[in-house]
């Protein structure tokens, strides 16, 4: 049990922290009176979030003695339960003669956490909450939570962000002048190492990267979910970032790594599978072409951030260019995006939005250009599609197939200012 007075002190520095730091803010609405539970990757910006919001109401004439602002990640927390939750109102109200408005950082390390917060909730105190853990979002918590709270996931930063985080403000016509150097240079950062807030100011960004991902690793997988194999998972890891952009089953992962010597089941690549989920390390997307029922079985994987991928890749360009436009089309479409592989192959498609989407290094070669547009114009056949564009790394043109179809081929840094996905 952890004594109250370990709880006041971590209140007051709590106060002290918040009403000091600095930080870009990030372009989200808080509904004025919304309770909310904030999920993603360790390092994603949820922490920002809260802070962002403390810092919208102070300047709306809350008294910084009214934040309660817990990080749960503290050692000092460590051996806290849900039957202690409660002394957190215990020590405020021992300091302060007011109401609190409460944000708890992290706070899935406390397990059964939800009641706490729902009662909270019911009695209506403001609570926001992060955690780095999609299980946050199930179906069972949501239950216990009552829909008193907006759920909201949390993605490092967009191309438009990073842009923002590095004072780069993109003026009218941009592209034509001298900032182009200035962009195309941020971008090449922001294609390697990705959007991690906190990369931002970093110069050795693949030290942080590793750092990052062994956090994860041991923390967010191996000691959460109790996992004795470790090897077999850090493989299936290293696997899924060298297979990203192409589907792969649950059966030949298990065979790729059984072929090595460390023998893995199906079921066990399933299971660990679920954990990257969870941890908000990957994403998948399923086959539209595919029957309902072998949706599941034959997948893509895509990490959530380009960084994490890149650490696993010697030369991966390729892959990084695909990961990132399904990063920004995942954002946006969620469960709506799909790819189509099934006699024609086509990397994603968005069936409620008609729309298709290649994604190729570069079309210089006339073969692969004929492959992509084919493989667009054969989709378009089966299901008519509004839009169809090909992603490139630089290039830039209209395609006209002899059909009358028009494909845009648009470069990718262009794409991702132009298509930054809607917030709430």
């Amino acid at each position: 049990m952890v004594e109250r007075e370990v709880i006041r002190r971590i209140i007051i520095e709590g106060q002290e922290f918040v009403n000091e730091i600095s930080l870009t803010e990030r372009p989200f609405f808080f509904e004025q009176k919304g309770n909310y539970v904030f999920v993603g990757i360790r390092q994603a910006g949820k922490s920002y979030l809260l802070y962002q919001r403390i810092q919208q109401l102070l300047r709306e004439e809350h008294n910084i003695n009214e934040i309660v602002y817990i990080n749960f990640d503290d050692e000092r927390l460590r051996q806290m339960t849900a039957d202690d939750l409660d002394l957190i109102l215990q020590a405020y109200h021992s300091l302060f003669d007011l109401r609190p408005l409460l944000f708890f950082d992290e706070i899935q390390n406390i397990e059964g956490w939800e009641h706490f917060a729902r009662r909270l909730a019911n009695q209506k105190y403001n609570i926001y909450i992060t955690g780095s853990n999609a299980k946050m979002l199930s179906r069972e918590i949501a239950t216990t939570l009552g829909g008193r709270f907006w759920n909201k996931d949390v993605y490092p930063y967009s191309f438009a962000e990073y842009l923002n985080a590095r004072n780069i403000i993109l003026s009218k016509n941009w592209m034509y002048g001298k900032q182009a150097a200035e962009v195309s240079k941020a971008f090449n950062d922001y294609f390697l190492y990705g959007g991690f807030p906190e990369l931002t100011d970093v110069i050795a960004k693949r030290v942080w990267l590793n750092d990052i991902y062994s956090k994860i690793f041991f923390s967010d997988l191996i000691v959460r979910n109790k996992v004795r194999n470790e090897e077999a998972l850090g493989l299936l890891v290293r696997r899924l970032a060298e297979n990203v952009k192409q589907p792969i089953s649950y059966t030949r992962l298990a065979n790729l790594i059984s072929s090595i010597g460390i023998k893995i089941s199906k079921a066990t690549v399933i299971e660990f599978i679920r954990y990257l989920k969870e941890s908000c390390l990957i994403f998948p997307i399923e086959n539209y072409a595919a029957k309902f029922a072998e949706r599941n079985s034959n997948m893509k994987h895509y990490f959530i951030d380009n960084g994490l991928l890149s650490i696993f890749l010697l030369d991966g360009n390729t892959s990084l260019l695909e990961n990132i436009v399904a990063i920004h089309l995942y954002k946006r479409y969620g469960a709506q995006l799909y790819f189509y592989n099934q006699n024609i192959e086509v990397d994603f498609i968005i069936p409620e939005a008609k729309t298709a989407i290649q994604v190729s290094y570069s079309l210089m070669d006339e073969t692969t250009c004929r492959r992509e547009v084919e493989g667009l114009i054969k989709l378009n056949r089966v299901f008519p599609m509004d839009n169809m564009c090909i992603i490139t790394r630089d290039e830039e043109r209209i395609i006209t197939h002899e059909s009358g179809v028009s494909i845009h081929v648009i470069p990718v840094w262009k794409w991702l200012l132009e298509e930054e996905p809607l917030r709430t």
